[in-house]
């Protein structure tokens, strides 16, 4: 068993690449081996922003043999009357490659036929490699992909070596104008020189001699030590930022830090602006005091160690010198102007084609924010709240900061907001309505921004839906099934049980010009869209989707108590005697759809004990009334475990039922008065769960 090591060599690939590539690149290796039959262990990645690198162990110098059986002509014809195999035979002999001495009978249903043992001896492992990493090299996905002098092949950046070695042998093959070797390369700057290697062990010990640490995990720890060691030289440390950490650690093959500062002037100008100028355009860490006060200075990462770092220092200041006064003359400006002036230049920017200007959008999401305010009944003053909130929310993104640093959007609304003297609410909730960004993201806090929130993406989804933009199983431009989970998840933190059908045909009324029956059809369809959300959350929390999908399709209205139905169905359907329960009550189901009477029937009225027959059919009537009370007091307390559990009380009485009585007696008015209590039952269980949905 050996070690294969493989590392293409290139110029410098961008920081996002580096990680998905050495990933894809180490399972399409593995896989390959896998197919080709080569026994092999695990894998490990190394990389760099001029090297990716993949190393597997244990792997097979070669291919075991395989041994298969043919099956051949029929022995009558492969074989003559003295057993001499005649031509078809030694044809057959010779495709196998056999003598025709090896050839045997073998008894099948079909009757006797010619067979013989072909054995395919293993290739050596260094050979199919010539192979499978070529082929693995030019299949590794990048998110864009260059080609360079006048080659064919296409990576992220020009190859420039190639190494290639199983234990202490090459694996030659050419790719491009490159031969592999076992050559690599130290340092583009500190140790640019050629370095062979002899043996594929050797290779991070020569790398790391040569100020390479291709290990990504190995550098990122140094890295972190060494920021943390000169943060604290300047009485801080760093602002908590892994992202940041991972970009820088992709972007150095040996990271030296270096400190610099910048004039206390810019401390004038929010936090969140020039963090976001160091970081996003130039990778550089904020610093901030025990406090959490931002410092006036900044943590660069050199990819090299400078002879003079306070002349590297120097560099560093006079870039973000330029960079943030840059900032600070954006803000000031952006001081000059109301956020009421900003929501007016808003009606000259387009929010989508069809469904006319960002202006537009807040209007109408404040509509819908005010409807939800109303029914909250929380007070007028929450609804002026929601209703400034939602008319600034997108304010920002006329702001000249935004427009610099786009990434501040929704901040630097809540910013200007505070500033121009806007309640906390309004300015958090302008912030807040962006919220769930990605999936795990933090959720609105206030409720203000909530319903902003909630307003801002309803009214995004019925917009795409009532002009065509419907997500298709490959295309969801506009994130609607993100903005679809992000509505359930905030309706359900912040317990707002407002209909989802009427909030949905609210936000439809308002794109006008269409009739009513093509709102009745978008709203079915939109309510199917979120329906499909809530079950996938659900399934994702590991609840039955037999479960799930009896509760959603009765209705997803009240979206903070559908979790909690189906938590108490669950924990019904785990109770051992609920098989027989739920059989009953799909009987009930079964005969009422066949019968196609009263099935809508809700009037007790509808039922006349006097037609009765049987004791069976008083009983359960009774029980049902007993039963029904309990369960519309269970509901408005929203106990829904004592509501199913009333309702699961009814089994035994139903049963008796259908042990007592033939539903479709011969007599129309006995028939009518027993489906007509059949359907009071239906309608009791059927108001909670679909159980005729539910596996037994």
């Amino acid at each position: 068993m050996n070690t294969l090591l493989l590392e293409i060599g290139t110029e410098e690939i961008p920081a996002g690449y580096i990680l998905p590539a050495l990933e894809a690149l180490s399972a399409n290796i593995l896989k390959q081996l896998s197919e080709a039959r080569i026994e092999h262990g695990r894998s490990q990645i190394y990389g760099t922003p001029r090297r990716l690198t993949v190393k597997v162990e244990n792997v097979a110098s070669k291919q075991p043999s395989v041994k298969s059986e043919v099956i051949g002509p029929p022995a009558n014809i492969g074989f003559d009357e003295n057993g001499k195999p005649t031509m078809a035979g030694q044809k057959f002999a010779e495709k196998v490659g056999v003598p025709p001495s090896k050839l045997t009978v073998k008894d099948t249903p079909k009757g006797a036929y010619l067979a013989a043992e072909k054995r395919q001896r293993g290739l050596a492992t260094a050979t199919l490699l010539k192979e499978i990493l070529p082929r693995a090299i030019l299949s590794t996905p990048f998110p864009k992909k260059m080609r360079w002098a006048d080659l064919e092949i296409e990576f992220a950046r020009p190859i420039h070596t190639i190494l290639a070695m199983l234990g202490k042998a090459v694996i030659s093959f050419e790719l491009g104008n490159l031969k592999s070797g076992r050559y690599t390369r130290g340092h583009s700057f500190m140790a640019p020189a050629r370095i062979k290697l002899n043996h594929t062990e050797e290779y991070l010990d020569k790398l790391g001699a040569a100020h390479v640490i291709a290990d990504m995990e190995a550098r990122k720890k140094i890295l972190e030590e060494r920021i943390a060691a000169v943060a604290a030289e300047l009485g801080g440390r760093i602002l908590p930022d892994d992202e940041l950490v991972d970009i820088n650690n992709n972007l150095v093959e040996y990271p030296i830090p270096v400190a610099g500062k910048f004039d206390t002037e810019f401390l004038e100008v929010p936090d969140e602006i020039l963090i976001n100028a160091m970081r996003e355009h130039q990778k550089y860490f904020a610093v901030v005091d025990s406090d959490q006060n931002l410092m006036p200075c900044f943590i660069a990462v050199n990819n090299t160690a400078a002879r003079d770092l306070a002349l590297s220092a120097t560099g560093h200041e006079r870039v973000i010198r330029a960079r943030l006064a840059d900032a600070q003359f954006f803000f000031k400006s952006d001081l000059d102007v109301s956020n009421d002036e900003r929501v007016e230049k808003l009606k000259k920017v387009l929010f989508q084609a069809e469904l006319g200007t960002v202006y537009e959008k807040c209007e109408r999401v404040a509509k819908i924010a005010e409807v939800l305010a109303t029914a909250s009944q929380k007070g007028d003053e929450l609804k002026y709240q929601v209703i400034r909130a939602a008319r600034l929310c997108k304010s920002d993104l006329v702001s000249q900061v935004v427009g610099e640093f786009p990434k501040l959007q929704g901040i630097m609304g809540r910013i200007y907001a505070g500033i121009a003297g806007e309640p906390a609410n309004v300015a958090a909730a302008i912030e807040e309505h962006y919220r769930p960004v990605y999936s795990g993201a933090p959720l609105p806090e206030t409720l203000v921004g909530a319903m902003v929130s909630i307003a801002d993406k309803m009214d995004s989804i019925c917009g795409c839906f009532s002009v065509g933009l419907i997500p298709t199983g490959a295309s969801d431009p506009y994130a609607l099934r993100r903005q679809g989970i992000g509505i359930i998840q905030i309706m359900n933190a912040k317990g707002l049980s407002f209909p989802l059908r009427k909030l949905i045909r609210c936000s439809l009324e308002q794109f006008g010009g269409k009739p009513a029956s093509a709102i009745d059809e978008l709203v079915e369809k939109v309510s199917t869209f979120l329906q499909n959300r809530i079950s996938h959350l659900l399934a994702e929390e590991g609840f039955s989707k037999d479960v799930i999908a009896a509760i959603v399709s009765v209705s997803v209205d009240d979206v903070p108590n559908i979790r909690n139905r189906v938590k108490a169905l669950e924990a019904l359907k785990a109770r051992p005697d609920f098989e027989p329960l739920a059989v009953g009550f799909k009987r009930v189901v079964n005969i009422i759809k066949k019968s196609g009477q009263l099935e809508n029937s809700t009037a007790l009225e509808a039922v006349e004990p006097k037609l009765f027959e049987h004791a069976s059919e008083g009983e359960l009537f009774e029980e049902y009334k007993t039963v029904d009370q309990k369960v519309s007091d269970a509901m408005k307390k929203e106990s829904f475990d004592q509501a199913l559990m009333a309702i699961a009380s009814l089994r035994d009485a139903v049963d008796r039922f259908f042990d007592g009585v033939m539903v479709m007696a011969d007599d129309a008015d006995i028939r009518r008065n027993r489906l007509a209590l059949l359907a009071h039952i239906a309608t009791l269980f059927g108001e909670f769960a679909d159980f005729s949905k539910l596996s037994t």
